[in-house]
């Protein structure tokens, strides 16, 4: 095992194996983990919000706090490092409903918009969504490990679960 890379929150960065990636805190946000089976790098992205364009009005933008710019920027590292776009693979976690009251404003369900937007964009890119952990009412830390492709998910009062 090598050393564990930490992603703050609306951040994102790369790691090469050995080593692995982590996020800690997931609750509304989304973590995006990607890879190409059979190279020795991997990425992470702590996706606070799903769209730039309806935040920013043009401004600046924190790029890997968006799932629209976020997930676009891991694949351009991906990318930079020698991994093929067409053969990158994603897994995800996160997206829970933290609020305890149930609302059926859309604008209120960050967690199942951020989903949604990761989704969107991951298909939009062509790459492939292989396994998720997502929804429910409660945070998750996650930890990727890109050689093997684990994705480690720990949740207070919940069974370790890899996907």
């Amino acid at each position: 095992m090598g050393n564990i890379v930490k992603v703050g929150m609306a951040d994102l960065n790369i790691c090469k194996a050995p080593d692995g990636i982590t996020t800690l805190g997931l609750g509304s946000c989304v973590g995006v983990a990607l890879r190409e089976p059979g190279k020795p790098w991997g990425g992470l992205a702590h996706v606070m919000l799903p769209d730039s364009t309806s935040i920013t009005n043009g401004g600046p933008v924190n790029v890997p706090k968006f799932a629209d710019t976020g997930v676009q920027e891991l694949v351009n590292q991906m990318v930079s490092k020698g991994c093929s776009k067409a053969k990158l693979v994603a897994k995800i976690a996160g997206g829970a409903q933290m609020f305890a009251f149930q609302s059926n404003d859309k604008m209120m369900r960050v967690g199942e918009r951020n989903v949604e937007a990761v989704k969107k964009k991951l298909k939009e890119l062509g790459i492939r969504l292989i396994a998720e952990d997502t929804g429910a009412n409660y945070g998750r830390t996650v930890i990727f490990y890109p050689e093997t492709g684990d994705f480690v998910i720990r949740a207070v009062g919940k069974p370790e679960k890899t996907i």
